[in-house]
């Protein structure tokens, strides 16, 4: 009987004593939870944004579903959505919300919570925008990189200029709500400087893209170029069957206006920019403070020309610039 009590009383005082150890061990087993807010429809191919994200992710050994669990919250175009989406991931208690493409989701994000971590992947001026305190020290629950979408504005007109000298009078679109206004600000700098009138003309929505390609058709400038935004990216299948009938050269700052037609982008490898930001996630999730984590600027930029848009449009681009081109498209 007391061999049979003391076997009791150690197998009640091993339990015991193993109860934190088990409990730890079960917390460790639990994985984070990431949120990804997005402004764009997702589809069951990841864009080649989420897959850049998505590889950065494995490649540092966070894999959704195993070591980590990603909740996706898109707004499908929607603007109105986004704060809505960004509480929910804030009552999900995510341990960190991946704003995609910056601009109005990081807005959202950010007017959501002040204590999650938020990792960026795109916007103009982070600074300016009240978003972080510096570059080099952010300050707050913000970090990841920034697109210097306000810097590259000026060199996109000076790019069009030099392809095309003649064009004096520039039809410059624009959401009102999410595009950059340090962009437009760069935009019209350059303009002065190189001569160029703008005529800017703005787009919400559809609507409001058939209205502006009316008054074009009767205005007919030298150029067309469209700010970036998120939002409006999903109509470059129109701007660039339209800018080709209507025989307008066109510049713009994303790769995919020149795939659907457009005369040339320049922009930042943004697919580089969501695969920086798996670092960004894999620092905070192994102890690093967002408010010490330096904002990068992208390093990798891309000038893309089509070729085919130019002879359609009767032009011949010079040399020089095409030697400079990252990608031409024939």
């Amino acid at each position: 009987m007391r061999l049979i009590g003391l076997a009791v009383i150690l197998t009640l005082t091993l339990s015991f004593a193993l109860a934190p150890i088990a409990a730890e061990a079960q917390q460790a087993g639990k994985i984070p939870r990431l949120g990804y807010l997005v402004l764009a429809p997702l589809s069951d191919k990841p864009s080649p944004e989420r897959a850049a994200f998505l590889a950065g992710l494995r490649e540092l050994g966070w894999i959704d579903g195993k070591s980590i669990a990603i909740g996706y919250r898109s707004a499908n175009w929607n603007v109105d959505l986004l704060d809505d989406l960004a509480e929910e991931l804030v009552r999900m208690k995510v341990d960190i919300i991946v704003a995609a493409g910056g601009g109005a989701p990081l807005r959202a994000a950010k007017q959501a919570t002040s204590t999650i971590p938020i990792v960026m992947t795109g916007s103009a001026d982070p600074v300016a925008e009240g978003l972080v305190a510096s570059m080099a020290r952010p300050g707050g629950n913000v970090t990841g990189s920034s697109l210097m979408i306000a810097e590259l504005g000026s060199k996109r007109l000076e790019l069009l200029k030099e392809a095309v000298p003649r064009v004096a009078r520039l039809a410059v679109l624009l959401n009102p709500v999410t595009s950059d206004k340090l962009e437009l600000q760069a935009t019209r700098a350059a303009a002065r400087r190189l001569g160029v009138a703008l005529k800017l003309m703005e787009v919400r929505n559809a609507d409001d893209l058939i209205r502006v390609f009316a008054v074009l058709e009767k205005e007919r400038p030298d150029g067309l170029t469209m700010l970036f935004d998120a939002l409006t990216t999903g109509y470059r299948g129109l701007v660039g069957d339209f800018a080709k009938k209507q025989k307008l050269p066109t510049v713009f700052g994303a790769r995919e206006f020149a795939e659907a037609g457009g005369l040339m982008s320049y922009s930042p490898d943004v697919a580089e920019g969501f695969r920086r930001a798996a670092g960004y996630v894999d620092k905070i999730l192994k102890g690093a403070k967002p408010s010490d984590l330096p904002v990068e600027q992208p390093t990798k930029f891309e000038l893309v020309i089509n070729l085919k848009t130019a002879k359609a449009l009767g032009l011949s681009i010079p040399r020089s610039l095409l030697l400079r081109a990252d990608e031409i498209i024939q």
